[in-house]
């Protein structure tokens, strides 16, 4: 499976507010790239972090995409992946809708009765690992499951997470021209973070996007 984590920053590197509601950071260009990188995918994942504070749908804008995917015989969206160790995704999920397949990725930790729910309510339930998701087993899954190109969207917590694990093959980076701030406001990569060896990266290209800079790297 090749994963493509993506994601937009503040000039000092925040996802969002020390609130961790969402905040605009990029434009209309860099959206359109986003959607872009979203139909060129398999699936779509982000962390129950994400679900929780912003509800995402995770589904394409542009009906051309769609349209295509229909065509090239793809459903006509992504599929939807949520890492979610105790199962904490709220039944009434914007990503539970029937727009397109989800998966939950939960521990053995989770609520038997909870995982009930979520099935009744059209979520496919994977489980891996005791306590917390084992990602790379996880990611097994999807993989037979056809799920070929990942992409990544968030938030910190599941990124570094996937850069721990060295599941990462590519990052994008849209750094934009705004400052957040606060020592408690989300990073890129939050996590406990890394200490004595760090992940490699090489830049492959900068360009400017709408007021800002989108950074792509390859993680060897």
């Amino acid at each position: 499976m090749h994963v493509v984590v993506n994601a937009a920053t503040s000039a000092d590197g925040k996802l969002s507010s020390r609130r961790r509601e969402q905040v605009v950071i990029s434009g209309e260009d860099d959206f359109a790239r986003v959607d872009r990188l979203r139909a060129d995918s398999d699936a779509v994942m982000v962390g129950v972090g994400t679900v929780l504070a912003d509800d995402p749908h995770l589904v394409l804008d542009d009906e051309a995409y769609r349209t295509d995917r229909r065509e090239n015989n793809r459903p006509e969206n992504p599929a939807r992946v949520v890492a979610d160790s105790r199962a904490r995704t709220p039944l009434d999920a914007r990503i539970l809708d029937d727009e397109a397949r989800t998966y939950l990725l939960v521990s053995e930790a989770a609520p038997r009765d909870r995982l009930d729910d979520l099935r009744a309510h059209g979520a496919t339930i994977v489980v891996a690992g005791e306590d917390r998701v084992d990602l790379p087993a996880a990611f097994d899954t999807l993989e037979a499951e056809s799920v070929d190109r990942l992409m990544v969207e968030g938030g910190g917590e599941l990124i570094f997470s996937l850069f721990e694990a060295t599941l990462v093959d590519e990052l994008s980076v849209y750094v934009g021209s705004k400052i957040i701030g606060g020592r408690d406001a989300p990073t890129l990569a939050d996590g406990e973070g890394f200490v004595e060896t760090f992940p490699e990266l090489a830049l492959e290209s900068v360009e400017r996007v709408d007021d800002g800079v989108l950074l792509r790297y390859s993680v060897s």
